[in-house]
């Protein structure tokens, strides 16, 4: 059977930071693999989310009105709990049972809001990829608001970039590569394949510090030579999170953790349609965590580097959708990425395996 499915449902997607629902009046309307979404913080501090269309007239949710535990849409005063269920309907005393709009189960994890597309039976908060650094400020110093980005991009071009690091040496020679000589001199990756993603790491030994990480080292230390280490882990749908290591050359052989500096990275790709996505950031550093230069500074160039994948990827975008026969061909270098788009076809065909789509009726009362 034919489908139109183009998105694992049965998973966790990074919706939000929770600094961006306080932010909107405590709602937040964002649409999530092409189904529009009204997140919303209820005065007893519980997150939930649910379809951004009153059953009523389609009017948008995210225009309502938080009353305690309940959204008021502000067309006609129907008025959801957090279960999506009609409760109220002003001047009318029954109230149909098709009355409603749905509900998405809705999690907080790193001051990050996650949201299940799918089944909610299958919903279980322990499959959700939690980031510990982005709850430990005694340890890790991140930015004073995470960070997001939107692309006009596939969320999976996004994916791809960030399972090459070769890409580090020409895209970022002067932000966060250092130099071309990366894509040569780097160890190759470790790839270890993983049922849900992959870990790979990758040492370049005995170079300059990358500009990013030099702007924050006292001036005798600039320009001497360390060694680096990214230690990467990539989950489905779209989780990247990174360890990235330097060290002086004589400590690196050991690995060991003396005279380390360290960062951790975590960057999250949800899909909001085919062609665009929401991109979730952060960057935490483990050095003199109560001086704010060092945050602004990593802050400075890592958006810098961002921006730079950014002009890429959407450009990338473009040719693709002028031409979709596109035959990509491959190099060594692509073996992570090419592993994970395998594990999400492969979760793409088991649930369009299974799926039964709706039953399409003409509506008797088409508003349009």
């Amino acid at each position: 059977m034919k489908h139109n499915k183009m998105f694992v449902e049965n998973c966790w997607y990074p919706a939000a930071w929770e600094y961006e629902i306080s932010a909107a009046d405590n709602k937040l309307a964002r649409t999530i693999c092409e189904q529009p979404i009204v997140f919303f913080k209820t005065e007893s501090g519980e997150y939930c989310a649910l379809e951004d269309r009153c059953c009523h007239r389609a009017a948008p949710l995210s225009m309502g009105k938080i009353e305690g535990d309940c959204i008021r849409c502000m067309y006609h005063g129907i008025l959801y709990n957090t279960q999506g269920e009609c409760v109220e309907i002003p001047g009318q005393d029954t109230i149909s049972n098709k009355f409603g709009v749905r509900h998405f189960p809705v999690c907080e994890k790193g001051h990050l809001l996650w949201v299940w597309m799918g089944n909610p039976a299958q919903a279980h908060t322990d499959d959700i990829i939690d980031y510990p650094p982005l709850s430990d400020p005694q340890n890790w110093r991140g930015f004073a608001t995470p960070c997001y980005l939107h692309y006009d991009a596939n969320w999976l071009l996004i994916v791809d970039n960030l399972s090459d690091f070769s890409h580090i040496a020409f895209v970022h020679t002067h932000t966060l590569g250092g130099s071309e000589s990366y894509a040569y001199e780097s160890v190759p990756e470790e790839l270890e394949k993983l049922p849900n993603g992959f870990r790979l790491e990758r040492w370049h030994y005995d170079s300059l510090p990358p500009p990013f990480h030099a702007k924050v080292l006292p001036a005798k230390e600039r320009t001497k030579n360390v060694d680096r280490c990214n230690r990467v882990e990539m989950y489905l749908p779209g989780v990247f999170l990174m360890d990235t290591i330097f060290t002086s050359p004589s400590k690196s052989k050991s690995k060991g953790k003396q005279d380390c500096r360290q960062y951790r990275n975590c960057q999250y790709m949800t899909p909001e349609t085919r062609h665009t996505t929401h991109f979730f950031w952060n960057y935490l550093h483990d050095q003199d965590l109560n001086n704010p230069a060092i945050s602004e500074s990593l802050y400075e160039s890592l958006m810098a580097g961002f921006m730079e994948d950014k002009v890429i990827i959407e450009a990338q975008q473009k040719i693709l959708q002028a031409d979709s026969s596109f035959d990509p061909c491959f190099i060594l270098a692509d073996k992570a990425l090419s592993h994970f788009r395998r594990l999400w076809n492969d979760r793409l065909r088991n649930e369009a395996a299974q799926y039964i789509p709706a039953q399409v009726t003409e509506s008797k009362n088409r508003i349009l």
